[in-house]
């Protein structure tokens, strides 16, 4: 760079990286520095190279006195000068290679620290590495060993021996100098820049006035460092007995490798150059364009066409919500679909009484990210699995009892009722959860589609950009609806729940009287078969299979009333009679005289009990899931619209300057537009830059 900067000396002495911008400045006879605030990098303050460097060395001293002695928050400095390209470099600190052993622990964390730093750096893609190598045998790859993990082939990397005075002395025949000089493929191998390596020396004098300084000035030190690639180019010579080549020769000293990298940088600005001029012409047609929308959007802000904006923003968005609710993939499924364990996650598991989930993988599709309709779909389904599946609670004997109760007029019991009552309670606490996880899965579902319509408007140009008070509004209509319509939804089956659980109709709750009757008669004949046939089941049983098939077979003639003792068939003999009346006569006995819960009746009160539990069950299945599609699906088509639309007329007529915030858009899309003029002329003016900048390059190669 032509000047001294940085603090050195034995020892790790650099602790931060020290990054400097590089400015070409034909005017700067000297380097003009500026060092960026640590906390506020818009904020620099001018100062001198003396003062920049006693800033570095107090930095590094107050890092060195601390438990962590690096820091990763780099020293940053901008410095114009006429002697350097326009070139940002980086210094890191060195690395570090501690010795084994538990008491050089913290010498070891610093080594960790220090390379985490550095790798770090390296892993920008377009930067060029200046691995320093300080060794006189390249088999011993301290820094390569580091610089490789990121760059394997050193296709970037400008491989450097540094302290190349001091290694000559080292070696004691021609050929060591040969094989340092010109490694091997087999230990140095890659694609490195360059081809081979550099070699350097850097006289280790400071300049400065002070009494410790060896050079006065720069230049002094300049000269010194081109006095000492004589020296070492002399003292190579001596050793090898010969001369050397001139390929030898543009690797020795500083110099050579500044003039490399200062032709490696011209290169890469002729790359470059043409790449970014195209750049530059897309930036200045999407800023034209930007200014011509802004134009367009400050000549609209009169009350009539912003109505018409508005009713048309109103028709595009319902437009795109009925588009998510038939089913499309214009929407990024990996952005706004949600898998079932996102969608329980953000909108409410269907847990049942034992608090247990229904396992996601049984549910179809569970995987896939949805939206819209077929995450509507799938929800349903889901509460379809779960609550289909959904077993009647445990009955214990104690709540049979406690439901057994007094009657008004007799002391007696009546298990049907019994039953009745211990089912409409256990349908109700396990039945009602489900609906209110329904609820709020179906409305988490309806709030999604917000985003999503949106993200569709942008992508086809049809957003209203700047109007985000209009926005917020429609989007606080749309959730508002979408809120009050699931309540609504909600409170309907809620109704249907409360009547099927306070009132049991048979002919509702009792869907599968063939199976209790089977359930019964099993019942029975077991029972009969243990008690030699008098059994008060099969009293019952038979009974109501009785009953059961007379109502089966009613027709529409009046039915007549049956006296007890002609239960039995006309053909029956007297003996058959007397045994129907005898164990009609038990049966009574068991179940309306006495109050001891016997086996057999507790088995009966639960096939009772089972029986209107999954009638209930049935019923509320099939009727929250018609109500949910009639009265929260289908007002999104055919109610949404109308209310959007009264919503909005209603709004323009009260007070349209807020709705639409004319004054604050007005004022906002006006400074939009400076700022895009300004930005216009900056690239109209780097445009013209690099254009002379890529005509100076070719025609400084033609003269080559």
């Amino acid at each position: 760079m032509g000047f001294q900067f940085n603090h050195v000396g034995g020892g790790t002495k650099t602790r931060r990286p020290i990054t400097l911008h590089m400015k070409y400045n034909p005017d700067c006879d000297s380097p003009l520095c500026h060092l960026l605030s640590d906390s506020d990098p818009s904020i620099d303050q001018q100062l001198s190279l003396q003062e920049i460097q006693a800033y570095i060395e107090a930095e590094n001293m107050r890092l060195e006195k601390e438990p962590c002695q690096f820091s990763s928050k780099e020293i940053i400095i901008r410095v114009e000068y006429k002697y350097c390209p326009n070139l940002s470099i980086i210094d890191t600190p060195g690395l570090v290679a501690p010795a084994p052993g538990r008491k050089n622990r913290a010498l070891q964390a610093q080594a960790r620290a220090v390379e985490s730093l550095v790798r770090a750096k390296m892993q920008h893609k377009e930067f060029i590495i200046l691995c320093l190598e300080d060794c006189n045998d390249w088999s011993n790859a301290t820094t390569r060993r580091v610089v490789m993990q990121i760059d394997p082939e050193l296709s970037r990397t400008v491989v450097v021996a540094t302290k190349l005075d001091t290694k000559i002395p080292q070696f004691a025949r021609s050929s060591d100098v040969e094989v340092f000089l010109s490694p091997p493929a087999s230990t140095l191998d890659g694609f490195m820049l360059g081809d081979s390596p550099f070699f350097t020396s850097v006289p280790s004098g400071r300049v400065g006035l002070g009494h410790e300084s060896v050079y006065r000035s720069n230049d002094e030190f300049k000269q010194a460092i081109s006095l000492r690639e004589m020296e070492d180019v002399a003292a190579l010579e001596e050793k090898l007995g010969r001369s050397l080549t001139k390929q030898e020769r543009s690797r020795i000293g500083v110099s050579s490798l500044r003039l490399f990298l200062e032709e490696l940088l011209q290169k890469r600005y002729m790359d470059s150059v043409p790449l970014i001029i195209p750049l530059l012409e897309k930036e200045h047609r999407s800023s034209t364009r930007k200014l011509t929308d802004i134009n367009q959007e400050l000549s609209t802000l009169d009350e009539v066409k912003l109505k018409e904006k508005g009713r048309a923003f109103h028709d595009l968005f319902l437009t795109k919500l009925s588009l998510l609710l038939k089913g499309t993939v214009i929407a990024p499924p990996d952005k706004f679909g949600e898998t079932l364990q996102d969608e329980r996650v953000n909108g409410g598991a269907f847990v049942g009484s034992d608090g247990l989930q229904f396992p996601h993988k049984l549910i179809p599709n569970a995987g896939m990210r949805l939206y819209g309709g077929a995450q509507y779909h799938r929800a349903m389904a889901e509460f379809r699995f779960v609550v289909g599946g959904t077993k009647c609670p445990p009955i214990t004997r104690e709540e049979i009892v406690n439901a057994c109760g007094v009657e008004d007029i007799h002391d007696g019991t009546n298990y049907s009722r019994t039953a009745c009552v211990i089912a409409v309670a256990k349908a109700r606490d396990t039945f009602e959860p489900f609906l209110h996880q329904l609820g709020n899965r179906l409305l988490h579902i309806l709030k999604r589609l917000l985003p999503i319509s949106v993200h569709l408007l942008q992508k086809d140009g049809e957003y209203l950009s700047g109007h985000e008070v209009f926005l917020r509004r429609v989007a606080s209509a749309f959730n508002n609806f979408a809120e009050s319509t699931e309540r609504s939804c909600r409170e309907k089956c809620m109704e249907d729940l409360v009547s099927t659980t306070r009132y049991v109709t048979w002919s509702l709750h009792n869907k599968n009287r063939a199976g209790l009757r089977q359930f019964l008669d099993s019942f029975g004949g077991s029972e009969q078969s243990a008690t030699g046939g008098n059994s008060v089941a099969a009293s019952l049983s038979q009974e109501l299979s009785s009953l059961s098939m007379a109502s089966d077979k009613q027709d529409s003639k009046p039915r007549p009333d049956v006296k007890l003792g002609h239960l039995a068939s006309g053909n029956d003999s007297s003996g058959t009679v007397q045994a129907t009346e005898t164990r009609l006569a038990d049966l009574l006995d068991s179940t309306l005289w006495n109050r001891r819960l016997a086996p057999s009746s507790e088995r009966i009160v639960y096939a009772l009990v089972q029986q209107i539990f999954h009638g209930i069950r049935e019923y509320f299945l099939a009727s929250v899931e018609l109500k949910f599609n009639c009265f929260l699906l289908m007002p999104v088509v055919d109610k949404l619209p109308a209310l959007l639309r009264e919503d909005l007329e209603s709004a323009f007529q009260d007070d349209l300057d807020n709705v639409f915030d004319i004054t604050n858009l007005r004022h906002s899309l006006g400074q939009q537009k400076r700022e895009v003029e300004i930005e216009l002329r900056r690239i109209k003016r780097l445009k013209e830059k690099f254009r002379q900048i890529h005509e100076q390059l070719i025609s400084h190669e033609v003269m080559c």
